[in-house]
This record gives structure tokens, sequence and C-alpha cells, in this order.
């Protein structure tokens, strides 16, 4: 099943019968989808859009998500914020063992999310006067790095050229899972796994995403502040924002309350998929061992577009987009994706070990879509879930790929 609740009132709080409205869609093959009902507006319910966008396609979301159930993802969600109006669509199993449903407040690993965290961090310190965006990472932290000329702002930009440690680490997706999930890593080991191999181009001369940028993230982030980074999340995003689903528990391994389960897809065809939900997260740390629901995502992008992370230079240094694609940039630990409706959101993506995350704002914050599928190692479902930015910021005119 899809279900679909559109309603109002602060963003993030629980919506009542009286202002919500319910339908129940059926999950079948996207080739034998019958026709989606439109969802009722509740009167009182409407909201105005953020800077003029068209309203979002519930319906197309919807179709979205069921082709992402029918790709093999256990279950799905999303929601939508929207200037205090609230959206949200689910379907599909949180648990695939006890078939508890999924909802859109279940809570669930948030892989590479977490490296916008790392980056307003270290951005609120360059405010600060305590980091120079500019200076060799060496100068904070001496003989780290192999080259003095890579520099802060390459690290948070993917142009540092140091090696993506995990490409090799998850070369076989279930075996190189399973070699790691309860190992426990320090930043620096992490490191010199990237350092055993050539970097892949000098600094500053092109875009080339690494994990390897962020865990140096964060032993800046614990260099310059003398405190763990999760404890720096906590001061500085978590309670600030009142994040109550967010959290940084590395090296422990268990999702804290309410959450989806994970699953990692075999690499042998038809074998079962792997549950993936407790690990360390050690491998990525402040990479990618967020733990968020989407009410919090949508919350932390809303508030990172809408200025109230970090001064209006920073964030316009944090916007300094350098191409990746014909519609896709990154900036400083944030991807901008153009639309084929031409808008523009910002935020980022996530894969993690059983979980593919999109969580994208409208530039002003006004509007933030995150949408979740408990399921990796799956590009059918990736891709699939990209189609989600369409419908939620395009509308009916959005095309179903999200490319």
């Amino acid at each position: 099943m899809v279900s679909t609740t559109v309603g109002t009132g602060r963003a993030g709080t629980t919506l009542g019968a009286t202002v919500a409205a319910v339908l129940s869609l059926s999950a079948v093959p996207a080739q034998a989808a019958p026709a989606i009902p439109k969802v009722p507006v509740v009167p009182g319910t409407t909201a105005a859009p953020a800077a003029q966008l068209p309203a979002p396609d519930l319906d197309g979301l919807g179709t979205v998500l069921r082709k992402a159930l029918a790709g093999g993802a256990p279950g799905v969600m999303a929601r939508i914020d929207d200037t205090g109006k609230v959206s949200t669509v689910h379907g599909g199993v949180a648990d695939r063992a006890t078939r508890r449903a999924m909802t859109a407040d279940h809570r669930f690993r948030a892989g590479s999310i977490t490296k916008t965290f790392s980056a307003v961090v270290l951005l609120q310190l360059v405010d600060r006067g305590k980091l120079r965006l500019d200076a060799s990472v060496n100068a904070y932290l001496p003989g780290l790095l192999p080259d003095q000329r890579i520099t802060v702002r390459h690290v948070l930009s993917h142009r540092s050229g140091l090696y993506d440690y995990t490409n090799d680490m998850f070369a076989q997706s279930v075996r190189g899972f399973e070699a790691v999930r309860n190992k426990v890593f320090t930043y620096r080991q992490l490191v010199n796994l990237s350092l055993r191999k050539p970097r892949t181009n000098a600094p500053g001369a092109a875009f080339a995403y690494s994990n390897t940028n962020f865990v140096v993230a964060g032993l800046l982030i614990e260099k310059l502040t003398g405190r763990t980074v999760a404890q720096e999340y906590a001061t500085r995003i978590i309670k600030p924002l009142k994040l109550a689903d967010t959290f940084y528990v590395h090296p422990k391994t268990a999702i804290p309350g309410k959450h989806a389960k994970g699953y990692l897809r075999s690499d042998v065809a038809g074998s079962a998929p792997v549950d993936a939900t407790r690990q360390t997260l050690s491998w990525a740390q402040s990479a990618g061992a967020v733990i968020s629901s989407p009410k919090d995502l949508n919350t932390f992008y809303s508030a990172l577009a809408g200025g109230r992370l970090m001064s209006a230079a920073r964030l316009k240094e944090m916007k300094q987009w350098k191409k990746t694609s014909s519609t896709q940039a990154y900036g400083l630990g944030l991807r901008s994706r153009r639309l084929s409706c031409g808008i523009s959101v910002y935020g980022h993506t996530g894969a993690v070990q059983g979980y593919y995350t999109y969580a994208f704002t409208s530039t002003d914050g006004r509007r933030s879509l995150t949408a979740v599928a408990n399921t990796s190692n799956n590009a059918t479902v990736l891709n699939t879930l990209a189609g989600t930015l369409e419908k939620a910021f395009c509308g009916r005119s959005g095309s179903g790929s999200g490319k």
C-alpha cells in the first residue's frame, strides 16, 4: 500500500484527523499501475507555495514511490514541508520480517547527507575566525596530507584529489560490508587507507567525489574545537533546530527509537537481502553516520537555505557551485540540481548500506522534500527515487526521472 497524507500546522507537527486527508493506493508494478485518484483538499489546508513554485504533484509522487517499491525497495517514505503545509506519502514495510508498515516518521541512516552537517560546522568555525577556507589542511593538521596545496575548500568541494578508500572497501557490496560492519576505525586510519593509492588529480583541478574528504573534515572539527563531531553536531545544529530524531551514535550500532530497517541487496541474483540496520558506520563517520527522519532533514535544509545556520557570506561561499554534470553542481558539502522545469534545488543525497535518501529544499528554504527507500545496492531504486524531486518542486510538469 502507498498512503498519502496532506495537512497543515507548524512544520513537523502531528496532524490530526480533522486536518488530514488520507487515501490508500495499491503498490503494483509500474506497467500495471492503476490511475491514482486526486488527493482531497481539506478546507483551510491550502498554504502559499514557496517562492512561486508550482504546487507539488502528490499523485505523481505516489507513482514514483510505487515504482521504487516495484524495483525492489521493501518500503518507501516521503515528506514535503511547504510553508506550514505538510504532505507525506509512504508505502511498503519498515521491517521485512514482521511486515511492520513504513510510515513517514521513521528514523533511518542518512548516509552522505552527513557531509552537509560537517560542512555547516566548519563554516560556522570560519565565521568565528577559527578556520580559513583557503588555508592548507596541513596548517591545522600538520603532516596529515602529502600535498601542502590541498586546502580546506578543496576538501569540502571534493576537489582535493584524495582517493576514495570506499572504492576498494566495498568493491563487493555484501562481503565488504560484513567485513567492516562491527569495526571501529580512527579518522587517521581511514585517511591512511586513501593515501595508499595515488591521488585522482592535482588539488583544485577537478571534482572527484571522495568520502576521504569528509573524514578529513571530521578531523578538522575535532582539532579546532577540542570536542567530538557528535558534540559539535549536537551543539551547533541538532539542539538549536530541535531535531528530535537526529543522532550521531558512532560507534554504537543501533538506531534509537522507531526506525526503518535497512536492507542491502545481495551481489548474487536471487539471494535474500542482508539486514544492514545494525552497524558502527565507523567506515564513514563524519562522511555518513548521521541518523535522522524526513521531518528533521526538511527542518535542517530549510534552516540552512534560510540563512539560520551561518552568515550570509559563508552561505554564499557554500553555494559557489562547480558543475559535475549538465544538471548538477557541488558547492561546499552541498549539492545543486536543476530540474526539468528549470527550477534549482539545494541539498544532498545519501547512500549507505540499507538506505537511499534524497533531501533537498527550494532556494529560499520554504519548501523541502525528503524521500527515502530502505534498500541499497539497487541502481533501479536509486534512479527512480530521483523523480521525487520533480514531483515535489516542479509539480505536474515535472518529469518522472529527475535527471
